[in-house]
């Protein structure tokens, strides 16, 4: 690895997006939800609706599928005045339970590149957060978990959250590195507490996990395009 990872004892990777796929399935049932519910109101109308009910309940219901569903239910009833067919509401839960029931695809490069870390005798730590049964499941379904030393699904990924995970596992900052897709969750808080990133962009990001380009200025990262690269 690079000689910046030198001391590096431990590595921490975001999960979706990361090691498998996940944004995706959010993008294509956001699609159903339009055609849906496009006798009760624009696209526009929608995307924004919906988007600000998911932010709102980010700190009652956390981040998630599950979330996610109240959010277009909630988003139905508004857009519609309360007049929502009853059947259409029985679509959009059909929609959330066809994301809980998506196979898991994991991303190129993934099990080669935790097979070469595991091999260097390096610490392996899952860091990712979302609903907790639905995270177990999809690392259950990965074939990935026995290459963590430690899992953490978190409730929030602020400086404050990685802050309390290494002192729960006696890890020293200038020793931890976190590998993820997003700038805003999986690079800034872990640079911030002096830990380092390494951040493998995913095609697709949710608008909420978008970093500003004043707080990219401020922090020093290794952008990549893949895991393999690290290899190579």
């Amino acid at each position: 690895m690079n000689k910046i990872f030198d001391n590096i004892t431990t590595i921490a990777f975001d999960a979706d997006d990361t090691l498998w796929e996940n944004e995706n399935f959010f993008r294509d049932a956001e699609k159903e939800f339009y055609v849906l519910m496009q006798e009760y109101a624009t696209k526009e109308n929608l995307e924004k609706e919906l988007y600000k009910r998911e932010i709102a309940h980010l700190p009652l219901y956390g981040y998630g599928i599950k979330s996610f569903i109240l959010s277009m239910i909630e988003t139905a009833l508004v857009e519609s005045k309360n007049t929502i067919k009853p059947d259409i509401i029985s679509e959009i839960i059909n929609i959330g339970k066809k994301m809980l029931a998506h196979p898991v695809l994991l991303l190129d490069d993934v099990e080669p590149f935790l097979t070469y870390l595991k091999s260097k005798n390096y610490r392996l730590i899952l860091a990712t957060k979302g609903d907790l049964v639905d995270q177990e499941r999809k690392l259950e379904q990965s074939g990935l978990k026995h290459y963590f030393h430690h899992i953490e699904i978190m409730t929030d990924k602020q400086s404050s959250n990685y802050t309390a995970l290494l002192q729960k596992l006696d890890i020293e900052p200038s020793e931890f590195l976190m590998i993820g897709n997003s700038i805003k969750s999986d690079i800034i808080p872990v640079i911030n507490i002096g830990g380092k990133a390494i951040y493998i962009p995913f095609h697709t990001t949710w608008v909420h996990e978008e970093a500003d380009a004043k707080s990219l200025q401020k922090i020093n990262y290794l952008e990549l395009s893949r895991l393999g690269e690290l290899i190579e």
